[in-house]
Formats: C-alpha cells, structure tokens, sequence
C-alpha cells in the first residue's frame, strides 16, 4: 500500500514540514554533488556516512572507531538527515508530507520542529537498545517520521487515507481510514522488528516501532494538557 494523500484539512502554512522536507533533499543533492567531483565516489559517500551516520557502539561506550563528527552525539542529529538515495528518500518525504503537515497544524510550527527532533532521537535510542554493539551507521528519518505517523494515529483517527494497492498485476485506489492504514503499518514494523531481531535486516525497524510509539505518548500527554487548559479557561 502506498499513500498518495490524507482527507484532513489543515488551517496554517505547514512552513516546518515544507523546510525539513527541503533540508532532507538539499542534503542529499549536496552529498551527490560532493561524491560525483570526488576521485573515488563510492569511497566518499562511505566516508561522508561514517563520518554523519549514528553509530550504536560509538554511542555507548564512546569510542570512537570511524572518524565521526565530535563530539559524537551530534550524530543523533545529522543521521536524521541523511539517505542513501533517491527511492529512500522520496519514500519518507512522502510519508512526511501527508503525515507531518497534519500533526504541524495540531502543535504549531515550532512545537512540530521540537517534536520531530525529539522523535528522531527516540526512534534513534530505540535501535541503539535493539543493536547495542552494531558498528554500522544509521542513517535516515523514518524513525522521525515513524513518530509523526504515531501522533497522527491518536490525533487523526477517523481522517482517510487515499492509498494506491498493488497486489500483483491489479491496480487500484482506495480510501482507507488513518487508524488502519497506521495500525498495519505499525504491526508491519513490529512483525519485522521481532523477525530480524539479532540479524543485519539493512532497516531500523525498531527505530519504526520505538518512534511510533514515542509520537502516540507526546500526542496522548499534549491533547489531554490542552484539554485541561480548555476546561480551566472555560470555568
């Protein structure tokens, strides 16, 4: 199933979605750039992840066994936009921008930029748990995303997803409600989390599930604060 848009409106310019979908690509395309005028491309773009990329075992004991960015919990940030290509990348932004705009208008510009990197670290923490002593870079913002999708799931339940199916050679478009679409997503990764567990699977799928849930607690604990503002101002 892939998403192609959501039914729920939004009521502001979803300015910080937009700015991290262009921070993403501009990255990407500076890194192409740079790698393409490079004598060795394959050998930059190694050089430039292990350098950007989060590393688990760099993470928690402090060696530092590439030449990484220090101090090395930088890398908690610059791994979040960072991808290895054009299909990884495209796929995210888009689940970012049918995702993210919504959950930008429910917590406004600056409070989905705080959400976002926070979410991003969560998602990064819950892989670094799974593979503590991996020694291969992490790259990408699925985690991040993974945890917009989780705030969209609790805020925008009953919202439609309109999803393109594949299922061999038959083609069609569907209107599926968001709490479906998120929930098999989410049980998805969980399935592939638990399947890969102990084994290089080349996908963070415990990023997925660790930021899912980290934007369904954020979403639960700010929808209930504004709810028991509301009451207050009112009484």
């Amino acid at each position: 199933m892939i998403p192609l848009r959501d039914t729920q409106e939004i009521k502001i310019f979803p300015i910080a979605t937009i700015a991290i979908i262009a921070v993403n690509t501009m990255v990407l395309i500076l890194m192409q750039i740079s790698s393409a005028r490079a004598a060795d491309p394959s050998l930059w773009l190694e050089s430039f992840y292990l350098r950007y990329g989060l590393v688990p075992y760099e993470i928690m004991t402090g060696d530092i066994i590439y030449p990484s960015i220090r101090p090395v919990f930088l890398t908690l940030f610059t791994s979040i936009f960072l991808h290895g290509g054009w299909s990884h990348l495209i796929g995210n932004m888009l689940y970012l921008w049918i995702f993210g705009n919504n959950v930008e208008d429910y917590l406004g510009t600056f409070g989905f930029i705080a959400f976002y990197l926070a979410g991003g670290i969560a998602a990064t923490f819950a892989h670094i748990a799974s593979a503590p002593a991996s020694q291969v870079p992490v790259v990408g913002a699925s985690g991040a995303i993974a945890g917009v999708m989780g705030a969209y799931f609790y805020l925008f339940p009953h919202a439609r997803v309109r999803t393109l199916v594949l299922v061999f050679y038959f083609v069609t478009f569907v209107e599926i409600p968001a709490y479906f679409f998120l929930f098999i997503w989410f049980i998805m990764q969980l399935s592939s989390a638990f399947t890969s567990f102990g084994s290089a699977s080349g996908v963070a799928f415990w990023a997925h599930v660790g930021g899912f849930v980290f934007g369904f607690l954020v979403a639960l604990l700010v929808k209930k604060l504004k709810h028991g503002r509301e009451r207050s101002e009112y009484f």
